[in-house]
C-alpha cells in the first residue's frame, strides 16, 4: 500500500478544489492550477482531498502517491506559493532584472538574457561583499523548479572551487586539487 497516497490533503481556507472528468482544478488567492489524472479516483469531502486507486494494477500503484503529492503541491502553491533561491558564486558573476527579463553575467563573452514566464516573479538581491542571489517565486512548483534548473544549467557549480550557480543551502561535493 502507498503510505503517501493514503493520506488525505487538507484544504486551507480560501482554496477551492473541483474534480470534473479526471481533471482537478485548484483555485486560491495566488492563482489557479489544473492537472489531468488517470488510474486514480479523487474525491473532495469534509475539507479534504482523498486519492484512491480503483485497482492494484502496477500503473495505478505507481500513480497513487504521485498524484496525491501533485494535488498537495497544487493546494499549497495557490495558498502559500513556492520559492527557489539561486546563488551566483564566482568573481564577476552578476545578476540583474528588469521586470521578467533576467540578465546574467557568468564569465562568458556576452551576458545571458532570459525571458522568464509571467507566472514566475523574479527578484535579484545584490549586497556588497556577498554573492548575488536570484529569487524565483510562483504558485506553480513545477514551473519554479523548471526555471531554476534552466538558470542553474547555464553554469553548474564545479567541484574544485565551487564556482557557478547553486541553490541556496545546497551542499556541494568538493574535490581536492592537484597535489604538487
Amino acid at each position: 500500500m502507498s503510505r503517501i497516497g493514503n493520506n488525505p490533503v487538507a484544504i486551507p481556507e480560501g482554496v477551492t478544489v473541483d474534480v470534473k472528468d479526471n481533471v482537478v482544478t485548484v483555485k486560491g488567492k495566488l492563482g489557479e492550477l489544473s492537472q489531468e489524472f488517470s488510474n486514480v479516483e479523487i474525491t473532495v469531502a469534509d475539507g479534504q482531498v482523498s486519492v484512491a486507486r480503483p485497482s492494484d494494477s502496477k500503473e495505478a500503484r505507481t500513480n497513487h502517491g504521485l498524484y496525491r503529492s501533485l494535488v498537495k503541491n497544487m493546494v499549497e502553491g495557490v495558498s502559500q506559493g513556492w520559492t527557489k533561491q539561486l546563488e551566483l558564486v564566482g568573481v564577476g558573476y552578476r545578476a540583474s532584472n528588469q521586470g521578467q527579463r533576467l540578465d546574467l553575467a557568468l564569465g562568458f563573452s556576452h551576458n545571458i538574457v532570459l525571458e522568464v514566464a509571467p507566472e514566475v516573479t523574479v527578484e535579484t538581491i545584490s549586497e556588497k561583499g556577498k554573492n548575488p542571489i536570484v529569487k524565483l517565486t510562483s504558485y506553480d512548483k513545477q514551473l519554479v523548479g523548471q526555471v531554476a534548473a534552466k538558470i542553474r544549467g547555464y553554469r553548474k557549480p564545479e567541484p574544485y572551487k565551487g564556482k557557478g550557480i547553486k541553490f541556496v543551502g545546497e551542499v556541494l561535493r568538493r574535490k581536492a586539487g592537484k597535489s604538487a
